[in-house]
């Protein structure tokens, strides 16, 4: 799901369409909003993408246009370090920024709201909390209608700090999905490098979607010494059997554990779980090395330290679908 930011891209690509329509530009003009509209929706590749601001610096557009499309594209990708790289950019235009050439932006404020956004996630790159509260909150008062591009970042510092307080007790038994008795999850961990945590309940659309990508996952990384346990967060009568239907589906058995949490002692409520599905990847130690959507960079980080040989899917989930 793309940030707010994206409908003011498009209603100012809608108004530059009427404004084409009725003016008739002349053919340089037209192919330089073709230009333009290309960099800002161009999302195959990075390659695909710097060929198109290639293009477009061609044509003649400008240097700010071309900085609010390479920030769309960084936030679309979810690419901190590229948002944050920008920043000097951003602070050198700030003051001599032109609402009448932007592309995305419909007011002044949504720009500088963006510039505080920037420096917020810049702040949080370099490990300065108090900095990035303080953007992060300027941000959201100059433009609250982009209010759900900057929430997550608040949403992962906070589950962060709290994970950090968290151990997990790897003597906790689990009774399995297919009711064949309990499984600890140390059990499930033996001698292996971590344990990646899948929550799940079968009536998530999202849960049912991703499930064939969980499963092979779940092949990926058990045979790189990462062992897979998923958990159905949902442990009533209704939902075993929904969740059991949807893995005869998947054919065959699934690798790792497929177990069913705890109603008295739930451990979605410890790693505090609000959205499905989410991984918790946990250290031999109990610790949570990472806890989240499963697109996030910082888990393939995470995961490539471990076991470099593990590959990313080609095909990710989408953050926000719940």
């Amino acid at each position: 799901m793309r940030p707010l930011l994206l409908p003011l891209c498009l209603v100012s690509l809608a108004a530059a369409a009427e404004d084409k329509a009725a003016a008739k530009p002349e053919p340089a003009a037209a192919t330089r909003e073709a230009a333009i509209e290309r960099v800002l929706s161009e999302r195959e590749s990075p390659d695909a993408f710097a060929k198109a601001v290639d293009a477009a610096k061609k044509l003649g557009v400008s240097e700010q246009a071309l900085l609010e499309a390479r920030f769309l594209y960084a936030v679309d990708r979810q690419d901190d370090d590229g948002v944050a790289a920008m920043l000097p950019e951003f602070l050198a235009r700030k003051d001599g920024f032109k609402l009448a050439d932007s592309e995305i932006f419909a007011v002044n404020e949504d720009w500088l709201a963006v510039v505080e956004y920037v420096q917020a996630i810049a702040s949080l790159k370099q490990g300065d909390r108090d900095a990035f509260k303080r953007h992060i909150t300027e941000a959201f008062w100059l433009s609250p209608r982009q209010g759900a591009a900057f929430a997550p970042h608040i949403e992962r510092l906070r589950m962060a700090e709290a994970m950090r307080e968290v151990k997990l007790d790897l003597q906790s038994a689990f009774a399995r999905l297919d009711g064949e008795g309990t499984v600890k999850l140390a059990d499930a961990l033996r001698d292996r490098k971590a344990l990646l945590l899948h929550f799940w309940v079968p009536w998530s659309r999202e849960s049912e979607d991703t499930l064939p990508e969980f499963t092979a996952m779940a092949r990926d990384l058990e045979s790189n010494g990462i062992a897979f346990v998923s958990i159905l967060a949902d442990d009533s009568p209704k939902s075993r059997e929904q969740a059991r239907a949807m893995l005869a589906k998947s054919g065959a058995k699934p690798s790792g554990a497929w177990l069913i949490d705890d109603a008295a002692v739930p451990l979605n409520r410890t790693l505090r779980v609000q959205s499905i599905p989410v991984v918790a990847l946990v250290s031999p130690e109990g610790r949570v090395l990472f806890n989240g959507h499963v697109s996030r960079d910082e888990l393939w980080e995470a995961l490539g330290k471990l076991a470099p040989a593990i590959k990313r899917p080609a095909v990710e989930t989408d953050e926000h679908a719940h």
